[in-house]
């Protein structure tokens, strides 16, 4: 370990997970990620040894058999996972992402049954709200569920679900007739079982997952449509105790997720990082390794500053949720960083490696095709942008 990304005051515990999730992700992930990501290959083999450290039920409170982390710990661990390979960390990501939303909003009835079973990482979660055409416009929602009886039968087609295949358990944002005029308050989000695949769903009549989406990089991991018709879903699998809830509860599922992508851009980059520097010293040029030419040293600095910038303000976003206190300004701030500084780190060690930057033997090819993800993932730079500049207008309105 060299001196950037450290986080101070962390208890001997959370430094145990740390260094076992390093050492795991520099002999089980590092060594096979290039190869698996250029077959687009799911890396079952990863996942199932996250599995038996326990990653999948960090956060989950120990009376459900999980670890009982906070998400300052997690977002550390996926920090170092992504590092290794990001598409590892998007699998444990939507997982998170539904178990915190069960944790919270859930019923006793609903925690019960699901959250023992994803903290051994049986059930494994997906979270659904984006739809063709919709984009950060979760209101303009059409997917529609209607009550019929003990059941809801939902329509409708979603898009871009991580794990959409993989999971066993859908985290599904839909409108349903809830009377209020606000359209943000006719939205409710339903717990969806299914058996992995793709095709026609064997227990879900209706629901088909078509197949994954072709993606330019953050390969491996399944990115898929759903497409439901006349799927029947018990009331009881409404998240939480009624309906017309689920923008809430979506959107606080989002505010750990963005601390989640930002933890992802602080590993990609120090994984850049990393590369750029060792090549740095093995590369000469014009008689003398190129650290030394004043042209790439200064490359290095910049690169550094901004890993240890962007590490700092998701360590501050995830303290900030952990305290009880809202965080959306902290978390959009610590994504929108994050992403950002991770393309330029990503484009800097690129320019470092010159011609062999673009060749597919070379680990920053993976890199560079990865990192744009971070850019458009649990919402662009300009949502983010808008979300920062509301929430400072609310802090430094002027008033008469």
């Amino acid at each position: 370990m060299g001196r950037l990304a450290h986080t101070d005051g962390l208890t001997d515990i959370q430094q145990d997970i740390l260094a076992t999730v390093r050492d795991f992700v520099d002999k089980e992930i590092l060594p096979v990620a290039t190869d698996l990501e250029h077959r687009d290959e799911y890396p079952a083999q990863i996942v199932e040894g996250m599995r038996k450290l326990g990653l999948f039920g960090l956060t989950i409170d120990e009376q459900y058999g999980g670890l009982g982390e906070s998400l300052l710990t997690y977002a550390l661990v996926v920090e170092q996972i992504a590092r290794g390979w990001m598409s590892v960390s998007g699998i444990v990501n939507t997982h998170f992402i539904v178990a915190y939303m069960i944790a919270q909003h859930g019923t006793p009835e609903q925690k019960d049954y699901f959250l023992p079973k994803m903290a051994t990482g049986e059930v494994r979660g997906a979270f659904s709200m984006s739809e063709p055409g919709l984009g950060s416009d979760v209101a303009a929602i059409s997917t529609r569920a209607v009550r019929d009886g003990d059941d809801y039968v939902i329509n409708g087609q979603k898009m871009w679900l991580t794990n959409g295949g993989t999971a066993h358990l859908v985290a599904l944002l839909a409108r349903t007739d809830e009377g209020h005029a606000a359209p943000h308050r006719n939205l409710t989000t339903f717990l969806i079982e299914k058996e992995p695949g793709f095709g026609p769903n064997a227990s879900v009549p209706g629901l088909t997952v078509p197949g994954k989406i072709a993606k330019m990089g953050y390969k491996g991991v399944d990115t898929t449509e759903l497409i439901l018709h006349d799927v029947r879903v018990p009331a009881r699998r409404v998240l939480g105790v009624a309906p017309g809830q689920g923008f809430y509860q979506m959107m606080d599922g989002v505010e750990v997720g963005r601390v989640n992508v930002a933890a992802r851009g602080c590993g990609v980059a120090l994984r850049a990082f990393e590369l750029g520097i060792a090549y740095a010293q093995q590369r000469r040029a014009f008689g003398k390794p190129i650290v030394e030419h004043q042209a790439i040293a200064f490359k290095l600095a910049e690169m550094g500053t901004k890993v240890e910038a962007a590490h700092q303000m998701m360590i501050m976003a995830a303290r900030t949720k952990d305290s009880g206190r809202r965080n959306d300004l902290e978390a959009g701030m610590a994504k929108y960083l994050a992403s950002e500084y991770a393309k330029q780190v990503v484009e800097d060690c690129f320019r470092i490696h010159g011609g062999y930057g673009f060749s597919a033997e070379y680990e920053i090819e993976r890199l560079y095709r990865e990192v744009p993800m971070l850019l458009i993932g649990e919402g662009t730079a300009e949502i983010q942008k808008m979300i920062i500049g509301r929430r400072l207008l609310e802090e430094y309105r002027i008033t008469t």
